[in-house]
């Protein structure tokens, strides 16, 4: 008998249920090759140490698997962080119908897209902070 592969991103994938008075949040971050893509991930990381909501994976959801489609569709907020102008994330968020109540593109916050992953502390700090402040709120 073979087994459901399970994902062991940090998502349940559940329908999203917050506690009272706590805010229930899913990042998603591009995760692409260039630096600003991996950046995303190591920021989206942070945000979830820190307590700032659950990172998700954008390509379970680009595949709209019911666990993680609904839970994005009963989150309190969805935040996105795309690498560059091309916003593959919030494409596939886009896509599937799902409200994005924040945006963050690192390139817009002054970060350089290369062919590597040339990143650093204060960059990954840099897109953290924008997040918190609010800076790609679209309400």
């Amino acid at each position: 008998m073979t087994e459901k592969p399970v994902c062991s991103c940090g998502c349940s994938c559940s329908d999203a249920e917050s506690a009272e008075g706590t805010v229930n949040r899913l990042i998603f971050p591009c995760a692409g090759v260039a630096n600003t893509g991996q950046l995303t991930n190591c920021a989206a990381i942070q945000l979830t140490e820190e307590g700032y909501g659950g990172t998700s994976c954008i390509a379970l959801l680009a595949t709209g698997a019911k666990g993680i489609v609904s839970a994005a569709e009963n989150a309190d907020e969805v935040i996105i962080l795309d690498g560059c102008p091309v916003r593959c994330g919030g494409k596939i968020a886009e896509s599937l119908g799902i409200h994005v109540t924040q945006t963050i593109v690192v390139t817009e916050l002054g970060i350089e897209k290369k062919g590597s992953r040339e990143y650093t502390e204060d960059n990954i700090e840099t897109v953290v902070s924008a997040v918190w402040e609010g800076k790609g709120r679209t309400e």
